[in-house]
């Protein structure tokens, strides 16, 4: 089976129109269109319903998706094996939390850059479960999540326990108790942020309903506008602190309550540890856990 046909699929199948694919591999949308005719007549199965909106991937082109990652993977995994010297070197991804990169990660990332230069290193930021999403199809080596997770094809390592905290303006009186908070606009990141899961069940345990949400994608804005008085948010400690310190929020405890989150590293348990990815955790390991 040739592998430019399975990189054809796998692209049409992440972007969800052939057009799209097409652009994205510097095709022609025929040249994409025949290769992925090619492929279903090689497979002797449709992968893909063809509509008016554009293509759907049939249920056997789902359970293929998952094939062709898996053999893309090891191809490259194969590439890099028969390539490998001792010295790190290469592509590294990581993913990770907006919070923990910015607080726990800028020692280790600098102090590995600067052990291991021949190594590519990206940091990619973002909320738990597109993390997780993205190590299980490949795209990253491993990220930075928030936990507790329980998944057969994973691996974890528990890095950090924190507190997670209320954050109101510096002015703001004093929160005794959590039904103080429901009448405020609650400043949240959006959807798949575990910190946002972890205080929804917080307030759904209390029979909170908040008046109104606010969604931002970056931790910055939503300090900003706490500080500014616009509503109330919640971050680790570790986080909160720091704005404390410079006088742009006040930390509120939330009583009794379990209010403790954990960081974790995960990585798929079927990929190859490569010297650069080995010497992260190793990096990692000895900095933070």
């Amino acid at each position: 089976m040739d592998i430019q046909l399975l990189r054809v699929f796998l692209t049409t199948a992440q972007e969800g129109s052939i057009s799209q694919a097409a652009q994205k591999l510097n095709y022609a949308q025929s040249n994409v269109t025949n290769k992925i005719q090619q492929l279903e007549k090689d497979l002797n199965t449709q992968l893909f319903y063809r509509h008016n909106r554009g293509i759907t991937l049939t249920p056997s082109g789902q359970v293929f998706v998952s094939y062709t990652e898996k053999i893309l993977n090891t191809i490259k995994e194969a590439r890099v094996v028969l390539n490998e010297s001792s010295v790190p070197s290469g592509p590294l991804r990581i993913g990770s939390m907006e919070t923990t990169a910015a607080i726990w990660l800028p020692k280790v990332l600098a102090d590995y850059h600067a052990d291991y230069p021949d190594v590519d290193l990206s940091l990619v930021t973002g909320p738990t479960e597109q993390h997780i999403q993205a190590v299980l199809h490949y795209e990253l080596d491993g990220a930075f999540i928030s936990g507790p997770i329980d998944h057969p094809e994973l691996v974890q390592d528990e890095i950090i326990e924190e507190e997670l905290v209320l954050v109101t303006a510096p002015s703001h009186s004093s929160i005794v108790s959590i039904q103080d908070i429901s009448m405020y606009t609650m400043l949240v990141f959006r959807e798949g942020c575990s910190y946002r899961s972890k205080f929804n069940s917080i307030l759904q345990e209390e029979g909170i309903i908040p008046t109104k949400l606010m969604e931002f994608g970056v931790m910055e804005a939503i300090i900003g506008c706490v500080s500014a008085g616009l509503g109330v948010s919640f971050f680790p400690r570790s986080i909160a602190k720091l704005y404390e310190e410079q006088g742009r929020v006040r930390i509120h405890s939330l009583p009794d309550k379990q209010t403790l989150v954990k960081t974790l590293f995960i990585r798929r348990k079927d990929t190859l540890v490569t010297p650069a990815l080995s010497t992260f955790l190793e990096k990692m390991k000895s900095e933070l856990g």
